[in-house]
């Protein structure tokens, strides 16, 4: 079943942005799915984004999970604005390792100027999935 019209000018307007994104081409990062209140980015495993025991780095890991974050707000802000980290509070919970990471930020509060916003970054081998990362964020709507 092909997106409606509004999903697909969504997906098309979260991926203009995404794509001006330096830090997520040079990680080798990818706009998995995008709906409104949920985005997910999609972590491919490589040398560019590992530590020194070869787990995906925290850096990597907090980066993916933060943008996720931040392009959940974005679906519910009107067309023409961005958003800005205020702050975000991530844990940690295992090790990072498999084939991929998923970030997905989820929307709990979207207000007029600031958000709120959980996020999960889980490690994928096959159909395994592990919890490597949880954290919470608040976003500040910029423009428009």
């Amino acid at each position: 079943m092909a997106d409606a019209p509004d999903a697909q000018a969504l997906r098309a307007r979260i991926a203009a942005s995404f794509d001006r994104q330096g830090l997520m081409t040079t990680l080798g990062a990818t706009l998995a799915a995008v709906a409104p209140g949920e985005v997910r980015i999609e972590l491919p495993y490589g040398p560019g984004v590992t530590q020194q025991l070869g787990y995906f780095h925290a850096g990597a890991t907090s980066a993916i999970a933060d943008s996720a974050g931040g392009y959940a707000a974005l679906t519910l802000m009107p067309e023409g604005t961005e958003v800005l980290t205020v702050e975000y509070k991530i844990n940690l919970t295992a090790p990072a390792v498999g084939e991929h990471l998923d970030a997905i930020g989820t929307v709990l509060k979207s207000g007029r100027t600031l958000s709120v916003v959980r996020f999960e970054v889980v490690a994928v081998t096959g159909d395994d999935r592990t919890t490597v990362a949880l954290g919470q964020q608040t976003l500040i709507r910029i423009g428009g």
